[in-house]
């Protein structure tokens, strides 16, 4: 993706441009010489940037992760593993066929590899990106651990978005051959309701949608998330459990109590018998576009 500047503020294009120097001078932050170098996570953020977000709730986003980066919560989840590292890349997805690496493969070792990758972060405006395909994000995710360059204990996507499915094949089906190869899949629904470009491709209980379609694997989880102020604090807390590997049960005390809310909802914990409908977000589309159609 080619990186653009212009659009940010004077003192955000200021920042932005001397991250970028840093990171030049503290070297390449990228996996090309990891030769399959053992790290305790693989962990891919597939993060939503559909026509139903703005432009406002893209950098929400972008700057949540990258404050959750810089974070001593994040830092010491990363440093607490066996091996005291892990491999991280962050990409936006739309359609079917339109994913975007945001920030490559990056070994993250230390706090000043964390802070740089969070600068990473800041150096490009997100796109928006027409249709919504959670489907196409998990496969374009799982194919992205063949070239890692790293050998992680836990391989996990991590997926985020504010619709269901409407584009490619059937989420479940990406789904099962996800957790087949031996990856978690983790969810961020994001039930905010403020755009009002979504088209009403939305389904009121997203996050039973993605508790019944989405997430699985060992350990899968979820937070829900309901409004804009929430994800910061969510962001944060997913990263420590997924980056920490803590059990069940097992989950961190956080500095910050805020960020224990919203709940985290396991998928041991889930009821597929609740009957939620993996086919909402194409059957959504077809009733849109019928009446697009319609004379």
């Amino acid at each position: 993706m080619e990186s653009v500047i212009a659009g940010r503020s004077p003192v955000r294009r200021g920042l932005c441009l001397a991250s970028l120097a840093l990171g030049l001078l503290a070297g390449p932050i990228s996996s090309a010489d990891a030769a399959d170098q053992p790290v305790d996570v693989e962990l891919v953020l597939a993060v939503d940037v559909s026509w139903s977000m703005d432009h406002e709730e893209q950098l929400i986003q972008r700057d949540g992760y990258a404050a959750a980066f810089r974070s001593k919560d994040v830092i010491d989840a990363i440093l607490s593993g066996g091996y005291s590292r892990v491999a991280v890349t962050y990409i936006e997805w739309a359609g079917e066929t339109t994913q975007i690496t945001v920030v490559p493969w990056t070994l993250i070792d230390s706090s000043s590899a964390a802070k740089r990758f969070a600068d990473a972060l800041t150096l490009q405006e997100p796109v928006q990106l027409r249709r919504t395909s959670i489907s196409g994000a998990l496969d374009f995710a799982r194919g992205r651990f063949a070239a890692s360059g790293f050998r992680g204990q836990r391989r996990i996507i991590d997926v985020s978005g504010d619709g269901p499915n409407n584009e490619g094949r059937m989420v479940t089906s990406a789904r099962d051959e996800t957790v087949a190869a031996g990856i978690t899949i983790n969810g961020l629904p994001l039930m905010t309701n403020t755009s009002t470009s979504s088209g009403g491709f939305s389904v009121e209980k997203l996050d039973t949608y993605y508790s019944d379609c989405v997430i699985g694997g060992g350990q899968a989880f979820m937070i829900p998330v309901t409004s804009w102020e929430e994800f910061p604090g969510a962001v944060r807390r997913k990263l420590v459990l997924e980056l920490a590997g803590r059990a069940p049960g097992e989950w961190p005390v956080f500095r910050d109590q805020a960020a224990m809310h919203p709940p985290v909802v396991k998928a041991q914990a889930t009821n597929p018998a609740a009957g939620m409908d993996c086919e909402i977000g194409e059957k959504l589309w077809d009733q849109r576009r019928m009446m697009w159609s319609d004379p």
